[in-house]
């Protein structure tokens, strides 16, 4: 009997290749672009993709306050936050964050889709957003990464 053995490659931290990505946030709905970023920073999108390592590429948003929210979530959404302490509790609608800190509306939404632990601080960490259409990471010469 003639058995055939094929064994799955799992990734290494030292065999990971890892890209750059420019993403530009302009009239895109906020869910769909934080999922895809989502997908590009845990590297779902590899063929090599292992769940315990981080194989994922970097992405640079751009044009973050320009970004779409569908619907009335502009104003009826609320964030809310707890600083620890009794009465610590703060309530932010997406308006008042977006006139603050633009770019903090897609890092929230992107953080919340990466997993809860060290690995997904991991990956957060290889997320650039950007207000203007303007960064400083001309010399990793990313690609454009289309979202539809």
């Amino acid at each position: 009997m003639d058995t055939l053995s094929y064994k799955t490659q799992s990734a290494r931290k030292e065999t990971v290749s890892y890209s750059w990505f420019v993403v530009d946030a302009e009239g895109q709905p906020l869910g769909r672009l934080a999922s895809k970023i989502a997908t590009v920073l845990r590297g779902k999108h590899k063929p090599c993709y292992t769940p315990h390592v981080d194989c994922g590429d970097y992405v640079i948003v751009l044009n973050a306050e320009k970004v779409l929210l569908t619907g009335n979530k502009l104003t009826q959404k609320v964030h809310y936050t707890h600083s620890g302490y009794p009465g610590g509790q703060k309530q932010r609608t997406p308006a008042q964050i977006l006139e603050k800190h633009p770019n903090r509306l897609i890092e929230m939404a992107v953080k919340g889709m990466l997993p809860k632990n060290k690995l997904g601080n991991a990956m957060y960490k290889k997320l650039f957003v950007y207000e203007g259409s303007e960064h400083c990471h001309q010399a990793q010469k990313p690609s454009k990464l289309e979202i539809k």
